[in-house]
């Protein structure tokens, strides 16, 4: 059976495209052209299931949060500004009025606080489980999206915030890091980025292949969160905290990479911008391929994967 990326590869090797179309399938967002004059149009889809994106007990406001909220993060991963957002919810023949009342209040909610305005969407069945998809609209500078295929060698390689641990509730709660972003790249030149929904592992590959280069990172700089810790120590099956950093995925933190003559003028400027959010630089860009990790005995290929559908 193919994994996720195996099959979105498949299907998109021939998708039909029109003279709109900037940034295609493969990225964060797709970019479209419409024709205004200052801005590109970000266009963006993304969905929670029942028993895979959260537990059947999850409060229903915290459902709602996380199914705008990854849309919101993925606006945020090419320093966009949302705008506008379709909800469609399939539920069971047997709901709760009140239940989908609360995805709605935390939908809302989210949606206020980032000024995006909810303008309908589709109500269909699904005979098992609930299904809550969001389709939204932004806008980026015209030409200053921020792509993942910008990537050259010799770029420093930033994290934001901590990794890890994230199902014991940040998957939930966590805010996407909008105004973070377009601060970013108001302020220097960030050559790419990407949110980090299925784990560092994953998802640096994909500015990897994207910009075809390869990544060095050094094991001791990755901010591993509390609760990464906390779950190693107090469950037996739990991963090892750096492992759980590198793959538990769903920490909508943000990965970046900036000239190496930046790095410094990064790290100062976000201490005094955020001095409340880690800003952490993790490793390289180099001319090679895959990601190798560099700890106490050395460097070696990093072969860990964060989550991925199918597999």
């Amino acid at each position: 059976m193919m994994n996720e990326f195996e099959l979105i590869h498949r299907l998109t090797r021939s998708l039909p495209t029109n003279e709109t179309v900037v940034t295609g399938a493969g990225d964060d967002c797709a970019v479209l052209d419409v024709g205004l004059p200052d801005r590109f149009l970000l266009f963006k889809t993304d969905s929670v299931v029942e028993g895979i994106h959260y537990d059947p007990a999850t409060p229903a406001e915290k459902i709602g949060h996380k199914a705008l909220g990854r849309c919101l993060s993925d606006i945020a991963a090419m320093a966009g500004t949302p705008s506008a957002a379709l909800v469609t919810i399939a539920l069971p023949h047997k709901f709760d009025i009140h239940f989908v009342e609360g995805i709605y209040q935390g939908i809302n909610a989210l949606a206020r606080e980032h000024a995006v305005a909810v303008v309908g969407g589709e109500m269909t069945r699904n005979p098992e489980r609930t299904l809550v998809s969001i389709a939204m609209l932004g806008f980026a500078p015209r030409g200053k999206a921020i792509l993942r295929s910008g990537a050259k060698p010799g770029d420093a390689l930033f994290v934001t915030g901590e990794l890890g641990g994230s199902l014991t509730g940040k998957h939930l709660e966590f805010e996407p890091r909008l105004v973070e972003a377009r601060w970013l790249a108001e302020h220097f030149s960030i050559h790419a980025m990407l949110d980090l929904s299925d784990g560092l592992a994953s998802d640096l590959r994909h500015i990897l292949n994207a910009s075809h280069v390869g990544a060095e990172v050094l094991a001791k700089a990755i901010p591993i969160a509390r609760e990464a810790r906390r779950m190693a120590k107090s469950e037996s099956s739990a991963k090892p905290p750096l492992l759980a950093a590198l793959t538990d995925g769903e920490d909508f933190e943000l990965l970046f990479t900036v000239a190496s003559r930046d790095a410094v003028l990064v790290l100062d400027a976000w201490k005094k911008q955020f001095p409340k959010l880690k800003l952490s630089c993790v490793g390289r860009i180099n001319s090679g391929e895959g990601i190798s990790i560099r700890d106490k005995d050395g460097v070696r290929p990093l072969t860990a994967h964060g989550y991925v559908h199918f597999a």
